[in-house]
Order: structure tokens, then C-alpha cells, then sequence
């Protein structure tokens, strides 16, 4: 029986899509979508663009794109590269202008219009992209561009292209029977849902969530940045509102003395879309579990992760498996280790208690102050964000001569949003970022990095990039500037790496076909530059008094390099093994998801003491691009580390390595074989004793 609130809300959803469409009827002639945008740098008109745009605009540009299809389909000549592989590149330019603007502000400035907007486009897209990878006329002329490749005179970007195009009609079901389409057609439409609903709860759960206050003596402990920030975020007299957005949980569980709230506050955090309510997540993480199972055996794979990784730098789940196990077998006594030397601290302080994983991050702190006499509220002061902003700016300038100009007057996908012209070396014009840094309750948590548009050159003219790079950075706090913590540095240096992939791309055709276990090298390898002592010395600059950071100071941050690495690889190869085991099940079983994660991790031998990064009720990232494929963070961490050693072994900027890592790697992320390209730049295959050394594994 279908739930009174479900019916009620495919009622509003069925109503409100009756009232969008009517409105769309009398705006199409003001939808920015559909003229030319004449503004500075062919931006999006972001002051222009509502909600009731994006309905009448996605359907117009699917039809565009069908219309497209349908002139190659119906092209009288042979399937030639050109008639029919780059044609189908150029396919679609309208549907990617339109999805980019709309999937940016669904994950950082949404709203329920758009919400609904989502709810009911989703499936009609992925119905969208099934006909055009499901159309026989299109393959038929795919495959015979395909089976001709070995006489065709293709450059390497052209042969890639042709290869990986091939494969995605491929893979995404074009040799199947017209019953197998449509049953993988069916998946995909629930998966479709599925994946919106998990978001939209997520969403609601986190926002759902507040510790009130109403108690002075329960604040001790906590900076008074924090006590700030959680008296504006109650808007009344006498009360605190904690939540569990990172900026205000962490200093929550760092410094605030009353263990009980913690527990509380953590609690909230790890039991997100856990809760038997509305929001609950378990049965819809299930059910992708169990559909991906059943779309990967259809199209002849033994499990999802078999069917992701096939086209990945890792090839199959075994050589997960092993990287994985290896890091967890030398990590899990290092975190045993750091457990016992907080119990000491407990116990010394009279705590008639085992550590919890509520108490981690406290116990942590003062073991931090103990052994390295470093306190994150001392540094702070010195990581100003608009002066870590401009570090890693320089940090770019060095490396590549690119330069940052903040522009004003601009179009904004939110007020708070900061832009920047970025140009190359010789003055010419490279590349528009957006960069937008505080949580807010329309935006998803988390840190990502985006594209408006990406370079290309498809229609033989030059389109530059437009970035979007998004945070949830600690907001000012009374007359205090943002100022971050040493993560949210390495954050910050870690999204900016990922925007200069985007902004020296160097490729000719619109699709790229990029791996998460290699598209995060170029984000960590940034890290390295964030704690460098020349580095911090340049941007780490007290707020107040303009002094630079104190040698001692860089001093105890790199001594403590190796501080807390247990817990950290640990509480992260948990997600991953867990994100693996539930993409390697080879039945599509109904699962209870939240005791299958209990068992599996028990089995592991993960301590009691930590908790996974994330739990299978908020795992964001396998419900999106990173399902079978978390595990690539870590994966690039061995490249990041082998990767900066070339510099370490040169000098922090040196320019010809500089230029290696430019044109081997960012030029040509996702238009090259992956171990090429690592191969170009370092003349060899990565090595991972660098990660292990970086993390105290050794």
C-alpha cells in the first residue's frame, strides 16, 4: 500500500509539473536558454536563468539533440569519422549548456522548485540518453566506423575517441536484444529516481539536524569563532545552534568539554538517512545495489564493479582488492596505536570510559597539543581564505605563469560566488572560475569541482572553460575574517587542482573520458604545495597583523605530518572496502544494508573506535560517479606522492617538470590512456613508497 505522504507527494509533484508547464508556454520567448547570451565571455546569464526555464529548455534541447542524431542516421554517404564520430561529439552542445547550469544549482544553491524540477526530469533524461545509445541506425554506423579504424589515417585523440565511443554504445546495451534494452531501459529509469530520492533525503537529513543550546556551560571548551558562529546560525539571545555541516561540527567535536553532546552531535552525523522516517536512505541504497547487480549481468559482467572498472586505470576488483588490503593491514595497527595513546590521556584525566568514536576528534586534539605542542585554533589566524585563495593562485603562477583577475560585475550562480579571469602566461585568455566557499542550506555538503563548460575545439573554434568550484568553508565569525582550518587548506589547494585540469585542457573534441582513479591526481598533488614551508610563507599571513607564519609554527605542521594517519587511512579504506563489497555482490539480492555494513566490517577487523567516512546511508559518492570506484583516492595517492617526488627531486617549481606534468597530464586528461600518460610525465610506472612514507605507513 502506497503511503499517504507518497501520494500526497506525486499529487504536489503532478500538480506543480501542470503548473510549470503552463508558465513555460508564455516564457519560452524570455528563456535565456534560447538566444544568445551576449555577456562578457559568453558566461550563463545567471541573473536571467528561473526555475520555469529549465523545463521547456531541457526539452528543447533534447529534441535538438534527437534532430541531430536523426541528420546523421539519415547522412547518405558512408559512416565516416568525421560524418559520424565527430558529428556525434558536436551532438548535444544545447542539452550540455542546459544540464550543467541545472545539475550546478541543484547541488549548491537548490530549492524545492528545483527539487521537483529534478523529480520529474531525471527519468526523462536517462529515457533520453537510453534512445540515443539504444538507436541501431546510430550504432550501425558507429560499428562501421569502428571495424574500419585499422585502415583510417586517425591521429591519437581521433583513434581514443573511436575506441571509447564504441565501447560506451557497448556497454551501455546497443548488442542487446529488443527485450533486454528494454529491461535494461527499466533500470536505468529506476536508478534514475533512486539516485534523486537519496540525494533529496540526504539533503533534508542534514538540514533536519540542530543541537540548541540553552546552556553557557555547555559551550566550554569551544573557540570562541565556534561559540560566534553557532549564536548567528540561533538568530535569538541565550541560545547555540550546532548542526552537522563539517564547519560547525568539527570544532564542536574538537573542543566542546560536555562529552554527552558529542556523542549526541556525532550521532546525528553518522545515522543520517538511518532514521525510519521519511528521509530513510537503507531501502533506496538497497535497491541501487540491487539494480546495478542486475544491469551489469545483463549487459555480461559478473558485478557492477566488474563493469566499472573495465574502463579504469585499476582494470578489474582484485587489483582494488590488493592495493586496498596491503594499505589496511599497514594502517589498522598505526589507528590501534593512536587508540591507546588517547585511552592513556583518558585515563590520566581520571575518564572512567573507553574512547569512543564520538570522542575521537577531542582525545585527538589534545594528543595533537601533547605531542607536538600545535593547536588548530593557533593556526588559524594565519589561514585567511582569501589569502589561501590567492597562495594556491600563486602557487599556479609559478608552476605554469597563470594569472588570476577577480572580475565584478558579473553574473552569478549565487551572490556569494567570487569570479576570476584567468590568463595565461603571455596575457590571453584561458579560463572563467566561479569559486563559492560557505555552507548554506541550499547547498550539498562537501567540496567538488564542476564545469559550466569545458574546452574543446569540436566546431573548430576555440571554447574556453567556465569552472565552478564549490566549498563549505568556516564563515566569517563576528569582526574576523574566514579563517580555515589546516584540512580546509588542503581542501581548497585540493579543489583548485582539479580546476586547473579543467583549465589547461588542451583537447579538440567535446568528450573526454576520465577515470576517478586518475582524475584525482591532479587535485591531491596540490596538497603537496599547501604545506610546503616556502609555500605557507607566502600566503599564511596572521589576518591582523600581516605577520608571516612563524618558522616554528611550519616547524610543528611538519612534524606532525604523520599525526592522526591511522585514523585517517582507516576511517577512509573502511568506505572504500565497503563501497567494493557491496559493487562486487554477484546476485541481486535484497539487502539490509545497514547489517550487511556491520558484518562486512566486523569481518575486516575495523576497531570499534571508528567509524567508515562514510556509512551506507549518506555515501554520496557511490551514488554518483564513485560507486565501485571511492577506492580512487587512495589509488592517486600513490601517484600524487610518486608524482611530487619529481618536483622534490628538481625543485618545488621547477619549470621543465612543471611543463612535463602541463603537457603530459593536464593537457590530455581523458584523451589518453591513463598509464600513458603517467608514463610520459614520469618515465616510469608510479611507485608506492612515497604514499607510504606521506602517511607514517613505513
Amino acid at each position: 500500500m502506497i503511503r499517504t505522504w507518497l501520494l500526497a507527494l506525486i499529487a504536489m509533484l503532478a500538480l506543480c509539473s501542470c503548473t510549470v508547464q503552463d508558465s513555460h508556454l508564455a516564457s519560452v520567448d524570455d528563456n535565456p536558454f534560447f538566444s544568445a547570451y551576449g555577456t562578457h565571455f559568453n558566461v550563463h546569464p545567471f541573473d536571467l536563468i528561473e526555475p520555469e526555464h529549465f523545463v521547456p529548455a531541457f526539452e528543447e534541447a533534447m529534441d535538438r539533440q534527437k534532430a541531430e542524431n536523426q541528420d546523421i542516421c539519415n547522412n547518405p554517404e558512408s559512416p565516416t569519422f568525421e560524418n559520424t564520430i565527430a558529428a556525434l561529439d558536436r551532438s548535444g552542445e544545447m542539452l550540455d549548456e542546459v544540464s550543467s547550469v541545472f545539475f550546478s544549482l541543484v547541488g549548491s544553491n537548490t530549492n524545492d522548485e528545483l527539487q521537483q524540477i529534478n523529480q520529474q526530469m531525471s527519468p526523462k533524461l536517462a529515457a533520453h540518453g537510453d534512445d540515443l545509445r539504444l538507436d541501431p541506425k546510430i550504432f550501425t554506423r558507429v560499428k562501421a566506423v569502428y571495424d574500419s579504424r585499422e585502415g583510417l589515417d586517425l591521429d591519437s585523440e581521433q583513434s581514443f575517441l573511436l575506441e571509447n565511443m564504441y565501447k560506451g554504445y557497448v556497454r551501455n546495451g546497443a548488442l542487446l536484444n529488443e527485450q533486454e534494452q528494454t529491461r535494461l531501459k527499466d533500470i536505468n529509469q529506476s536508478l534514475s529516481k533512486l539516485r534523486v530520492d537519496f540525494s533529496d533525503h540526504l539533503l533534508a537529513e542534514t538540514n533536519g539536524f540542530q543541537l540548541v543550546i540553552e546552556d553557557e556551560t555547555s559551550l566550554d571548551g569551544l573557540p570562541e569563532s565556534a561559540i560566534e558562529a553557532a549564536a548567528k546560525a540561533a538568530g535569538r539571545e541565550g541560545a547555540w545552534v550546532f548542526t552537522t555541516h563539517k564547519p560547525s561540527m568539527l570544532p564542536f567535536l574538537t573542543y566542546a568539554e560536555d562529552r554527552d553532546l558529542r556523542h549526541r552531535l556525532y550521532r546525528a552525523y553518522t545515522m543520517r538517512g538511518n532514521n525510519g522516517n521519511e528521509f530513510d536512505n537503507t531501502g533506496i541504497m538497497a535497491d541501487i545495489v540491487k539494480l546495478r547487480v542486475a544491469r551489469a549481468q545483463l549487459l555480461g559482467y559478473d558485478t557492477h564493479a566488474d563493469y566499472v572498472l573495465e574502463n579504469r586505470m585499476a582494470k578489474t576488483p582484485e587489483r582494488v582488492y590488493d592495493l586496498l588490503d596491503q594499505l589496511w593491514e599497514a594502517a589498522l595497527p598505526v589507528a590501534a596505536n593512536e587508540v591507546v595513546e588517547m585511552q592513556k590521556i583518558i585515563d590520566r584525566e581520571g575518564g572512567d570510559f573507553r574512547l569512543a568514536s564520538s570522542d575521537w576528534w577531542f582525545y585527538a586534539e589534545k594528543l595533537r597539543k601533547e605531542k607536538y605542542e600545535l593547536d588548530d585554533n593557533e593556526l588559524r589566524p594565519y589561514f585567511q581564505l582569501d589569502q589561501v585563495r590567492d597562495g594556491a593562485f600563486w602557487v599556479a603562477n609559478q608552476l605554469y605563469g597563470l594569472t588570476f583577475e577577480l572580475l565584478s560585475d558579473m553574473p552569478k550562480p549565487h551572490p556569494e560566488a567570487q569570479v576570476f579571469q584567468i590568463k595565461e602566461a603571455d596575457g590571453s585568455h584561458c579560463a572563467v572560475m566561479y569559486m563559492d566557499f560557505h555552507p548554506r542550506a541550499s547547498k550539498r555538503q562537501g567540496a567538488w569541482c564542476g564545469t559550466f563548460r569545458s574546452q574543446n575545439r569540436a566546431r573548430g573554434e576555440e571554447v574556453d572553460p567556465i569552472i565552478n568550484l564549490v566549498c563549505n568553508f568556516t564563515r566569517p565569525s563576528g569582526d574576523a575574517p574566514a579563517l580555515l582550518s589546516l584540512d580546509e587548506v588542503e581542501t581548497l589547494f585540493h579543489e583548485f587542482g582539479h580546476a586547473l585540469d579543467v583549465m589547461l585542457s588542451n583537447v579538440t573534441f567535446s568528450s573526454t573520458f576520465r577515470s576517478a582513479d586518475f582524475s584525482e591526481l591532479p587535485s591531491q598533488i596540490m596538497e603537496h604545495w599547501a604545506i610546503e614551508p616556502d609555500v605557507m610563507r607566502h600566503y599564511a599571513k596572521h589576518y591582523d597583523t600581516g605577520e608571516a607564519i612563524p618558522d616554528l609554527l611550519i616547524a610543528k605542521i611538519t612534524n606532525s605530518n604523520h599525526f592522526n594517519q591511522g585514523f585517517a587511512t582507516v576511517e577512509y579504506l573502511a568506505a572504500s572496502l565497503l563501497d567494493m563489497k557491496l559493487h562486487t555482490l554477484s546476485e541481486p539480492i535484497d539487502l539490509d544494508v545497514m547489517a550487511f555494513e556491520a558484518e562486512y566490517l566486523d569481518q575486516i577487523g575495523l576497531i570499534p573506535e571508528i567509524v567508515p567516512r562514510y556509512r551506507s546511508s549518506y555515501f554520496s559518492h557511490i551514488i554518483g560517479g564513485y560507486a565501485a570506484g571511492y577506492y580512487g583516492y587512495i589509488w592517486c595517492g600513490v601517484l600524487d606522492n610518486d608524482a611530487f617526488e619529481a618536483f622534490k627531486e628538481t625543485s618545488l617549481f621547477d619549470s621543465e617538470t612543471a611543463l612535463r606534468f602541463r603537457t603530459a597530464i593536464l593537457e590530455r586528461n581523458g584523451t589518453v590512456d591513463f598509464q600513458q600518460m603517467y608514463r610520459d610525465f614520469r618515465g616510469r610506472d608510479p611507485r608506492i613508497e612515497p604514499l607510504l612514507r606521506s602517511r607514517g605507513l613505513l
